[in-house]
């Protein structure tokens, strides 16, 4: 009888620990609330872009990739971002998309422009680069991607 006490003890401070951790966990997860605004840019290739990348600028979180899609008549990817309310781009703002380590993961890093006419909620970054893909790089360096002959 004393044994199955102190397992049941045991068990209930497990289950008391595990429900901190969840709830540590959910306070602190970077969720994207509706405080912020959505944009959209065009690419032409977006290999390994996943919804829930991270969208920064200077190196910093300033939203979320919230979806993907391809647009049938010209082929490519419209991929809508989620960013931050207090973040005001302009309308020559650049978007590209990088590896963000050699393991993958790639996330879209925007690049401000210097016009004054800002970016609403609902606009769309023009001036987009596409993905590189590390393969073709890595192909293009074996076999003398130079381009000279």
């Amino acid at each position: 009888m004393g044994r199955n006490i102190v397992e049941t003890i045991v068990g209930a401070i497990v289950l008391v620990v595990a429900g901190a951790f969840v709830f540590y966990a959910f306070a602190n997860s970077d969720r994207s609330g509706s405080d912020g605004y959505e944009i959209t840019a065009r690419f032409g290739r977006i290999d390994g872009l996943k919804r829930g990348a991270d969208v920064t600028l200077s190196g910093v979180k300033v939203g979320t990739v919230t979806a993907i899609d391809l647009d049938t008549k010209t082929y490519q990817a419209v991929v809508r971002m989620a960013l931050s309310s207090r973040l005001q781009l302009s309308d020559d703002t650049n978007a590209k998309i990088i590896s963000e380590s050699l393991l993958g993961g790639m996330v879209v890093v925007l690049e401000p422009g210097a016009d004054t006419k800002m970016l609403k909620s609902g606009g769309e970054i023009t001036n987009t680069q596409d993905a590189i893909s590390l393969t073709e790089l890595i192909a293009k360096f074996m076999f003398g991607g130079t381009g000279q002959k």
